[in-house]
């Protein structure tokens, strides 16, 4: 009897993640997406893009054709949405303590590739929990508000 091993597929990295997302984002906004406005929206060359998005496309990320644009295929899109859906779920996270938005973006880029799902799941679940419980948000934010303050005085 013969028995094969299914090895999961490896995770896109950071990089491919980001491209992505970004290449995502084109599409919704502009209803395409095409090497120069990668390049430009990421601040990098446009060598670099039609480098990574050739890599995306033999690993089935998205289909390439070179003057015409790209599309995302149905396992590119399953990876944006996600990674989408992460960032969106850390920045209402993040927004409840009144994080100022640069602060949010960079903190997000940060940690967003880092994150599991659980607890990505986890981080929803608490966002939704201090939205629906304004009483305790606002007595958690009057905590570390006079924490904060406590600990300015103390480095006095």
């Amino acid at each position: 009897m013969v028995y094969y091993v299914v090895m999961p597929e490896p995770a896109p990295s950071q990089s491919a993640e980001d491209y992505l997302e970004r290449i995502h984002e084109l599409i919704e906004e502009k209803g395409y997406a095409r090497v120069v406005d990668i390049a430009s929206s990421l601040d990098v060359k446009q060598a670099s893009v039609t480098s990574m998005v050739q890599k995306l496309g033999e690993l089935g990320y998205l289909n390439y054709e070179k003057y015409r644009g790209l599309v995302l295929t149905e396992k590119g899109k399953a990876v944006a949405t996600g990674i989408q859906k992460r960032h969106e779920t850390l920045s209402r996270f993040f927004s409840l303590f009144g994080l100022d938005e640069q602060t949010q973006k960079r903190d997000i880029e940060g940690i967003e590739h880092h994150l599991s799902p659980a607890t990505v799941d986890i981080i929803e679940d608490l966002a939704t929990f201090f939205e629906s419980n304004s009483d305790l948000l606002k007595q958690f934010v009057k905590t570390r508000k006079s924490r904060e303050n406590s600990g300015r005085r103390a480095a006095q």
